[in-house]
């Protein structure tokens, strides 16, 4: 038996807004859309969602067709559902945000796709909403990173304080009090201090830090 014949039918996609942190600069991850409508115009990566699939199996399914990567730390947005927000089909989308280390992402697969790193203060004008969409997703984690330590997911596993800090300016698109910071930092026993040395941010060197997850779950009253 068939229900719901007398109402109309839309689809539904999933669209992944991937944001990197590269060369102190907070990135996002967009290449020129293939196919009609909009075709060659700067878009976000997405695709529709199948009929055995969750919303989350597949923005999981596309972000893993895009970087090769999985347990990647990823969040929904929202839905965008504008009638006109696609001149081909009545298209709901439900858009979600990942992030990713930089240095993790396989170049081969970048060039593959056709994409590139765009930095967020530098975003072109995209097709159909997707501007709305990275606009809203940054919002939500602006918020986010003050309350959860989500910033270790854009940083290598070992990482300086500097990196760290201007890791946080980079998103929340502010300058932050370098004493301040470093203070607060230091009291957080999630973040541990190594025994090696960056030598390559100055001649002196930097000592390195790691996020400690076990710490973390065991006292995870975070606010920065």
């Amino acid at each position: 038996m068939t229900f719901y014949k007398e109402h109309s039918k839309v689809w539904v996609s999933v669209d992944v807004i991937i944001f990197g942190f590269d060369e102190s600069k907070l990135k996002i991850l967009i290449g020129r859309r293939q196919m009609d409508p909009g075709r060659g115009e700067w878009s976000l990566y997405g695709g529709f969602v199948g009929a055995d699939e969750s919303l989350d199996d597949a923005a999981s399914r596309v972000l893993f067709g895009l970087t090769g990567l999985r347990n990647l730390y990823m969040r929904q947005v929202g839905a965008f559902g504008s009638v006109d927000r696609d001149p081909g089909e009545r298209v709901i989308s439900v858009a979600y945000y990942a992030l990713i280390n930089v240095s993790d992402y396989s170049e081969k697969l970048r060039n593959e796709h056709g994409l590139e790193w765009v930095e967020i203060n530098r975003m072109p004008q995209l097709y159909s909403d997707h501007n709305k969409m990275v606009k809203m997703a940054l919002k939500m984690m602006r918020q986010k990173i003050k309350t959860a330590p989500i910033s270790f997911s854009l940083l290598p596993q070992l990482f300086t304080l500097t990196q760290l800090q201007r890791l946080y300016e980079a998103v929340l698109g502010e300058e932050v009090d370098k004493r301040n910071f470093r203070k607060r930092i230091k009291e957080m026993d999630f973040i541990e201090k190594t025994e090696l040395i960056d030598k390559k941010s100055s001649k002196r060197g930097a000592a390195l830090y790691r996020f400690n997850k076990k710490a973390y779950n065991e006292d995870p009253n975070f606010k920065l």
